[in-house]
């Protein structure tokens, strides 16, 4: 529906654009005196007057009218953002069992032997 109400609010807009333009503005009599009253022919004796203005009338209130329905609608999307929701995870994949590494670890120094004396700690210079 919101789709639907921003391309005739598009086609209205553009055609509304159109509408204003071909209108003849107010100093537009003078132009009749150099030869510019050929363009009237195409619509009738009675000019694009008449035309137009009701062309523009029908798109000014259908150009309202859906910018007041998409207003409307765009204030009543959520507010709320994506990020906002906590994350759902997944459940975890069972795991397979991990090859062993390459290099070996290091092994820990060997236990010192019972009867030999704990190495000496250097005294601090004096």
């Amino acid at each position: 529906m919101y789709g639907f109400v921003l391309a005739i609010h598009i086609l209205a807009s553009v055609l509304l654009i159109i509408a204003v333009l071909l209108q003849s503005g107010k100093g537009a009599d003078i132009g009749a005196v150099f030869g510019g009253a050929g363009s009237q022919a195409l619509f009738g004796s009675a000019g694009p007057a008449d035309f137009l203005n009701k062309a523009t009338r029908v798109l000014v209130v259908v150009f309202m009218i859906t910018s007041l329905t998409l207003g409307y609608a765009a204030f009543q999307k959520p507010n709320q953002s994506i990020m906002d929701k906590p994350a759902v995870t997944a459940p975890a994949a069972p795991s397979q069992s991990a090859p062993a590494p390459a290099v070996p670890a290091p092994s820990a120094p060997a236990p010192a032997a019972q009867g030999s004396p704990a190495p000496a700690v250097p005294s601090p210079a004096k």
